[in-house]
């Protein structure tokens, strides 16, 4: 039966203090199995120390965790960048609804392949769903959600960005952050706040399409 195959790793993971790593790697998937406890056929689980692999159980779902994940990570304030393949493919054995172990099948040998692969390339997020104008949509609003999010810096950026996940009017998020309107609004600007939330949106209506509507 084919799945929805979630698998993402760390990138850069050897240049972090690795204690600290694993620790908030541990805080993400926590957060999502937690989270999507209803939406998780198998829970994200980690595999390789700074990879995770989970069985999501639809489209709309395996789209929701990915940004979840990344707005967990910048709420948090966490130095770390994560790499996705998302796989509609099968697997052959029984499915594990506790941990996602001892599992074998076509799809999650292919999204093995796909990570190990992509781990030489710049983007962060490859969708393959077995219908070509689908996952054109998709992987292509994903490349612009990673030209957006990729430019942000962690210290210098993240407290403001998460308060404008938060409250997307920037006299809020001032009022919030006791700055000035105009320092705000310029940079809502200079971070493309509206360009984030137009391909968050793109997206949103991108994981609700029936495959038909992709032909």
């Amino acid at each position: 039966m084919k799945q929805f195959i979630l698998m993402s790793d760390i990138i850069g993971s050897s240049n972090h203090n690795q204690e600290l790593l694993i620790e908030r790697f541990k805080q993400c998937t926590s957060y999502i199995n937690k989270k999507y406890i209803d939406h998780l056929i198998s829970p994200l689980t980690i595999t390789l120390g700074d990879e995770f692999q989970g069985i999501i159980a639809n489209l709309k779902s395996s789209i929701d965790v990915i940004i979840d994940l990344e707005e967990f990570i910048i709420n948090n304030n966490f130095s770390l960048k994560l790499r996705y393949v998302l796989i509609y493919g099968e697997i052959e054995t029984n499915i594990n609804n506790h941990i996602a172990f001892e599992m074998l099948g076509k799809g999650l040998t292919k999204a093995r392949k796909l990570l190990n692969n992509n781990k030489s390339k710049e983007e962060r997020f490859y969708i393959d769903i077995d219908n070509a104008n689908c996952n054109t949509i998709i992987n292509n609003s994903f490349e612009i959600y990673q030209n957006i999010v990729d430019k942000w810096k962690l210290e210098k950026d993240y407290q403001l960005i998460s308060s404008f996940l938060k409250n997307y009017d920037y006299k809020i998020v001032a009022e919030h952050l006791n700055k000035n309107r105009s320092l705000i609004w310029k940079r809502e600007k200079t971070l493309n706040i509206s360009s984030y939330f137009a391909v968050k949106e793109i997206l949103n209506v991108a994981k609700n399409l029936n495959y038909e509507y992709c032909l």
